[in-house]
């Protein structure tokens, strides 16, 4: 890196560069940037809130990628290599009004170690929003997801031994167990976020009340996000019986649901594993409580229930 000069900052932002205007085409620009990223978790339903986000007639979610569908994954893999050029390709230039604002999700940015420094050298002013689940419910289901899409070592292993391998196990499973109880560490990640953008700019949904009543969750979102015109989920969703969650209205009592994958009844946890789950994650639920009545924010109800002695 060259010298610096007065007035440049150690965190220089590309965005600030005239001289990237000058090279790239009229159809990118920095103002077309997301204002808002959804930042996971994994497996807590950050699928969901995506699309309910993006019948926001204020909000436009990014193009979806070839490799990644809905998920850009740029922050917190090589992707980021590829640059802001790249990045860029993924959000329309001319959003239709001034009052519009892009967003994107990736749900593996919340526990990604360099992601929030990254993202916040880029995008300083964004609304961050995470949606956390109880970690062991979230652990398990991750464990399904993968099995179902043919993990080898997910079908190899049951959860149990994953969750409870050791440090000398095979590398895969090693691998497999910290990709399971790793992300619900959640007061850790959240702390690493907070401290890069700010108490104010950050969101915290309570992933089973947006299941189980998304109208609420996504009005308390909308005026966190100060979007306007705010608009009644509750004419939007409607809960379909056959799927087990709500689903987007379309035309008359019609709904258009996520895909087959979603919602999949996996068999019950073995209690065994939910014992030592509860006891894993207790310091860092108890962390996480105390995380949230600093930042103001309302502990979960199921943060509660993961805290009581029953």
């Amino acid at each position: 890196m060259g010298p610096m000069y007065k007035g440049q900052s150690n965190k220089l932002n590309p965005c600030d560069d005239i001289r990237h205007r000058r090279i790239w085409s009229k159809s990118k620009w920095c103002g077309s940037l997301p204002r808002v990223l959804v930042i996971g978790p994994q497996k807590t339903g950050s699928t969901a809130l995506y699309s309910f986000l993006a019948m926001h007639p204020a909000l436009v979610p990014n193009l979806p990628s070839p490799t990644t569908y809905e998920e850009l994954q740029f922050f917190n893999n090589n992707n980021y290599l590829k640059g802001l050029d790249w990045y860029l390709n993924f959000f329309p230039a001319n959003l239709s009004n001034s009052s519009q604002m892009a967003f994107e999700k990736s749900a593996t940015y919340f526990d990604a170690e360099l992601a929030p420094r990254r993202a916040h050298a880029l995008l300083p002013t964004a609304k961050i929003i995470a949606i956390l689940i109880s970690p062991s419910k979230r652990a398990y289901s991750w464990y399904q997801h993968i099995r179902s899409h043919g993990d080898p070592v997910a079908r190899n292993y049951s959860f149990h031994t994953i969750i409870t391998a050791n440090d000398s196990a095979p590398k895969p499973l090693k691998d497999l167990r910290n990709r399971c109880l790793n992300p619900g560490k959640y007061s850790h990640h959240l702390e690493r976020w907070v401290s890069e953008f700010g108490a104010h700019q950050l969101h915290v949904v309570d992933g089973a009340a947006l299941r189980a009543q998304p109208a609420a969750a996504l009005h308390a979102l909308q005026k966190f996000l100060k979007l306007s015109p705010h608009i009644d989920y509750n004419n939007l969703l409607k809960y379909d019986a056959k799927k087990g969650f709500f689903c987007q209205v379309t035309s008359g009592e019609k709904t258009k649901c996520l895909g087959k994958s979603k919602g999949r009844i996996y068999p019950p946890m073995e209690e065994r594993s939910a014992k030592f789950l509860k006891r894993y994650y207790t310091p860092h639920n108890a962390a996480l409580s105390k995380l949230l009545v600093r930042l103001g924010r309302p502990v979960p109800p199921w943060l509660k229930d993961e805290l009581s002695n029953g």
